[in-house]
């Protein structure tokens, strides 16, 4: 990897719902040039040229990515597109930052993270949660053995729209709760499970509840929804002493640690004497230095090419998110059926294998169906 000089030029391709956040924060970045802006929307560029007047416009990709001066790309478009823009980008030699999910495919992942290796090139993910300090807290909180042995997860990411229409309602919400989990466990999941329906575009779940099996006998919950009235965004850390409550609507107090478990005594005679194996503690909120995850995030990716150092959302970490999609929507279209996921446990192990070799027609990554765990019954309730 060559050497990057001290301000690194910038790309973005994509000015519809998250790409004016993008633009906003590289513009505002230190020793960061906001060189060229592109869309397709000639509507969108105006409101562009608007705020940005200083910067370059364009509604052709080609021309960002034969741009001599760009060094790094931020793409911020459909999923559609990411495989295609991304694999362009990393062929000029630019570093690549792609929003959230990665690729459309486990086949398009792997094939970006290659290309990248290959080129020697910066490939991150936009799996901006992990850079929430709310988020980084409660990891040192797991870490440090507070809380106990991490017994499950529970995740719920509700809405009113935005409808998508070219993935369902799992592919758009349940990305971030999928990385915080990832994140918190350092560890992938044994199969995935997922059951979910269609009620507004046909053919396009808006509604899903999916499971992640782990090791050691934990377990992960995610319930993604776009047809809630209200907007709902927690996650429930369950350890064997204590557990964390993570509410992102909160504007201040994010978590809240519950000194709460079970206790089963060794033998009782009486129901009075079963009720003491409930224990209820004080509750407290830890203090959270408030700042904002995007800002950390784009920071962190001009960092990443400037140290020539691997991002903490890698184009890897990204793999195997959609590499758990992926194996999501195969399990709701077996009515739930869990999916059993190959390859290393580890979170940062080494690769699975890119094939399969069984004819399933499942692609990479995957053993197959395998029999339905215990977590349908719970699905299906």
């Amino acid at each position: 990897m060559k050497t990057m000089k001290k301000t690194i030029k910038v790309g973005v391709v994509g000015c519809g719902y998250w790409g004016p956040n993008l633009i906003r924060n590289m513009r505002q970045a230190p020793d960061c040039q906001l060189k060229l802006i592109c869309d397709a929307s000639e509507q969108r560029l105006r409101h562009m040229r608007r705020l940005y007047p200083d910067v370059e416009m364009t509604n052709s990709f080609e021309a960002l990515v034969n741009h001599p001066e760009i060094d790094a790309v931020v793409i911020a478009t459909p999923v559609r597109f990411h495989y295609e823009m991304a694999k362009a980008c990393l062929e000029a030699g630019k570093h690549a930052f792609i929003e959230k999910p990665m690729a459309r495919t486990v086949a398009e992942g792997e094939e970006l993270v290659s290309l990248a290796d290959r080129n020697g090139l910066i490939l991150m993910v936009g799996h901006t949660f992990l850079f929430s300090p709310a988020v980084r807290r409660m990891k040192e909180i797991v870490d440090s053995g507070d809380i106990g042995e991490l017994q499950y997860i529970a995740a719920r990411r509700l809405n009113l729209g935005l409808f998508q229409k070219d993935i369902n309602v799992a592919w758009d919400l349940a990305p971030h709760d999928i990385s915080i989990i990832l994140h918190l466990l350092d560890e992938k999941p044994v199969s995935v499970s997922c059951q979910g329906s269609s009620h507004v575009t046909r053919g396009i779940e808006d509604v899903t509840m999916m499971y992640l099996n782990f090791r050691k006998n934990r377990c992960a919950f995610i319930q993604n929804s776009w047809l809630d009235p209200k907007k709902v965004r927690t996650m429930t850390v369950v350890g064997s002493r204590r557990m964390i409550v993570y509410d992102d609507t909160e504007p201040l107090e994010k978590l809240k640690i519950y000194d709460a478990r079970v206790e089963v005594p060794p033998h009782y005679d009486t129901f009075a004497e079963f009720t003491y194996s409930y224990h209820y503690g004080d509750a407290y909120v830890p203090y959270i230095k408030q700042d904002e995850p995007l800002k950390l995030e784009c920071q962190h990716f001009l960092d990443s090419i400037r140290e020539e150092s691997s991002p903490m959302t890698s184009g890897r970490q990204g793999l195997e998110v959609v590499r758990i999609l992926e194996a999501a929507g195969i399990s709701l279209r077996q009515n739930g059926t869990a999916v059993a996921l190959n390859g290393d446990a580890r979170l940062n192990g080494v690769a699975e294998q890119s094939t399969n070799g069984n004819g399933n027609g499942h692609g990479p990554g995957y053993d197959g169906v395998v029999v339905p765990a215990a977590s349908r019954a719970v699905l299906a309730a």
